[in-house]
């Protein structure tokens, strides 16, 4: 008989939401300090989102897909905080992103997950340097403490940055760059560094409990001082945060405003440091300027494979409000060409990037310098690059088969007006089998995803998150092996070339992918089959 893992603290959204009062952040959002962030209207879509993280790892139909074995501690943890060691890992996380996506829009805590995944990577490589496994022990100790806490992490990699075309080192104001102003300090007994500088895009800011600080480009020799990765708890002095509310939890709730948005949302802040201190413990490398590259590589492409699973599961909601707009309105997407041709172009759109993040997960393999799974990067940035840029033909799309209804309805305000309601439920009203309100609630939900402030936000934020897409482009290209395809043509038009190593176009070849040590070890699992689990699941794929 198996034993079951011996399983770490495993909190409840409820939980979650309590244990922020545990912290005394210095956060202002409006123009006002706050003083709750427990209990901040303004920030409570972005809490209902992550809370939703806990909850679904103690639902027993979702949890063998929201847990996950820790190889380093043998315990069952948040999936959102578990370290990848197998193309099955990747497909459970790309799923279980996709899962509370569907629910929530963006559930931001898998930024916890491609973070830690990347950390471990350049811990474990600055090692294998030194000839040493102190930094890999220091990181495995912070990741149990994380995983046994149950604690949910904000990444605070984007610096301010200033004038785009100098370094970090050649700022007027150094501050626009997060960068190290003391090495070897020493508070109340403890040894560490001291930080100072920007990070300007911090998501879910307010309602982490700590940030992990990490450089936002490949560093040299003379922005050493700006090559810093560590830990930081969100009250620690001298840090503070100016917020955007989450979501809109407007004063209207009540009245069918904001449908979606005042339920689920996204804070994100501009976090200031103001010599923070940081004891050595916390501190993954400062000053390995050689490293920095490798961080940020490894991090952008966890992360670009995560954010494929999350837009996957918004993709899922305008399906489906899609649907229910044509059968609102009194069509059959079936029967109606032009809308059957719309729907499934947005099908092909969404399943076609998910694809990509599937094969990214098939075609992973483990990290040189660590156990830790890499997704494929081609196929990661093909899927990321598509998502970016088709984000608003998903947009489009939905408005197209719900017609101009979404944004021209009079406010919900009159759906309450004796002098106006009854009307307008029989003028308004288009299938029988329909009624008014679930009509008019399905054309304000779409409005709210794809026509309104949210929709703005999921746009730039889908387009941008993650990285441009220049920098995707990079990455494909980077990577992809057109050496290969090059010295096929060339064997067919019998020209017998050796290859070259020093020849710019042939340089990137195909890795072996068909080896009895490919991306998955024969007879190993590739994803949670559970068919309690897959029956909540948007993947088309049947259990292996």
């Amino acid at each position: 008989m198996n034993t079951p893992a011996p399983t770490a603290l495993m909190m409840s959204g409820a939980d979650y939401r309590e244990s922020l009062r545990r912290y005394q952040p210095t956060i202002y959002v409006d123009g006002r300090k706050v003083d709750s962030v427990a209990d901040e209207r303004t920030f409570q879509p972005g809490i209902n989102a992550i809370a939703l993280t806990y909850d679904y790892a103690l639902k027993p139909q979702y949890a063998p897909l929201m847990t996950a074995v820790q190889h380093t501690s043998g315990k069952l943890v948040n999936r959102l905080s578990h370290i990848n060691t197998s193309s099955g890992d990747l497909l459970n996380k790309l799923e279980a992103v996709r899962l509370v996506c569907q629910e929530t829009g963006c559930a931001q805590r898998y930024l916890t997950h491609d973070a830690l995944n990347a950390i471990g990577q350049v811990s474990a490589r600055i090692d294998d340097a030194r000839g040493t496994t102190e930094n890999t022990a220091r990181f495995t100790e912070y990741l149990h403490r994380v995983q046994d806490q149950d604690l949910t992490l904000g990444v605070a990699m984007t610096d301010a940055k200033g004038d785009r075309s100098r370094r970090p080192h050649e700022q007027a104001n150094i501050d626009t760059y997060l960068h190290v102003v003391e090495r070897s300090a020493l508070r109340n007994g403890r040894r560490g560094i001291v930080i100072s500088g920007t990070k300007a895009i911090v998501t879910g800011a307010p309602y982490v409990h700590e940030l992990l600080v990490m450089p936002c480009r490949n560093m040299g020799r003379e922005d050493a001082d700006f090559a810093v990765c560590c830990a930081v708890p969100i009250d620690a002095p001298g840090l503070t945060i100016v917020a955007r509310p989450a979501g809109r939890p407007g004063e209207k709730v009540e009245h069918g405003a904001a449908l979606f948005s005042r339920k689920y949302g996204q804070s994100t802040g501009v976090v200031m440091f103001d010599k923070v201190f940081v004891p050595m413990e916390h501190v993954f490398y400062a000053g390995e300027w050689e490293h920095s590259g490798h961080l940020t590589y490894s991090y952008a492409t966890h992360h670009r494979h995560t954010c494929i699973g999350a837009r996957a599961g918004f993709g899922d909601l305008l399906i489906g409000a899609g649907a229910l707009m044509c059968e609102a309105n009194g069509f059959d997407p079936g029967k109606e060409s032009h809308l059957r041709e719309q729907m499934v172009e947005l099908i092909t759109i969404v399943e076609s990037f998910f694809a990509c993040g599937v094969a990214a997960s098939v075609y992973g393999k483990a990290d040189e310098h660590s156990h830790t799974f890499m997704p494929d990067p081609v196929f990661s940035n093909i899927g990321k690059l598509l998502l970016a840029t088709k984000i608003y033909d998903m947009h489009r799309i939905a408005h197209y088969v719900s017609g101009g209804l979404i944004v021209t309805l009079p406010g919900p305000d009159e759906d309450h007006n004796p002098e106006t309601a009854a009307r307008l439920s029989e003028v308004l009203r288009a299938n029988p089998d329909v009624p008014y309100e679930q009509r008019i609630e399905t054309a304000r939900f779409i409005e709210d995803l794809t026509a309104g402030y949210q929709g703005g936000w999921y746009s730039v934020i889908s387009l941008h998150g993650g990285g441009s897409p220049a920098a995707m482009k990079q990455e494909i290209y980077r990577n992809y092996p057109i050496g290969s395809k090059v010295e096929l043509v060339e064997r067919l038009l019998d020209r017998g070339v050796a290859h070259d190593p020093d020849r710019a176009i042939t340089k990137n070849r195909q890795p072996g992918r068909c080896c009895d040590t490919g991306c998955t070890t024969p007879g190993q699992p590739v994803m949670v089959d559970l068919p309690s689990v897959q029956a909540t699941l948007p993947s088309r794929r049947a259990s292996n």
